[in-house]
């Protein structure tokens, strides 16, 4: 058996990261926020060296884990605004919640970014805050006011009703969301209807 090339082991390496950062983000859920190294150790069924020889503490595996999902949810809202043009409608806004649905139904880590902004990010040590938030509020908050035709509150209460229903997925283990119940009753947070 001849041993690995460099880049065999960089593919292994960026896929155990990976395993990593999804065991961290499911860990989030199961244990509300309140995880170690161990926990994320035993939900990715990996050693807990494997897991601190890539993240020595909590603090920098939850920064990956938001850094990743950040650029997920930036990426989906590119693809998103690319497939849709640039002439927003309540059909397009409608579309795009069922978008954000679909997406935070399948990663953990995307999930995880609107559900800590609508925390306020207060798991977070209170130094990294104002960056995150920052963050949150020109990549992924302002293009969605865009997107609503909104400069109110509704846009948070839209994403209040998203953020909670998705929410039933990671703590109450509900395995499919009626993404269009959802989508239609987070329509109604932005237009005010009944």
């Amino acid at each position: 058996m001849s041993p690995r090339s460099k880049e065999q082991n960089e593919i292994i390496r960026m896929q155990r990261s990976e395993q990593i950062l999804d065991a961290a983000a499911r860990t989030y859920f199961l244990t509300g926020g309140s995880f170690d190294i161990r926990d994320v150790a035993r939900e990715a069924k990996i050693g807990y060296g494997t897991v601190y020889h890539y993240y020595p503490n909590r603090h920098l595996l939850i920064e990956d884990v938001l850094n990743s999902g950040f650029d997920r949810c930036e990426q989906a809202l590119k693809q998103w605004a690319t497939t849709r043009g640039n002439n927003p409608s309540e059909g397009h806004l409608l579309t795009y919640c069922k978008d954000l649905l679909l997406l935070w139904q399948s990663d953990a880590r995307a999930y995880l970014v609107y559900k800590m902004a609508a925390e306020h990010y207060s798991g977070l040590p209170e130094k990294d805050r104002s960056l995150i938030k920052r963050r949150f509020m020109e990549r992924l908050y302002l293009p969605l006011q865009t997107i609503a035709q909104r400069e109110d509150d509704s846009v948070d209460h839209m994403l209040a009703v998203l953020v909670g229903c998705c929410g039933l997925h990671y703590y109450a283990g509900t395995s499919e969301l009626d993404v269009d119940r959802i989508a239609k009753l987070a329509m109604q947070a932005i237009t005010k209807e009944s």
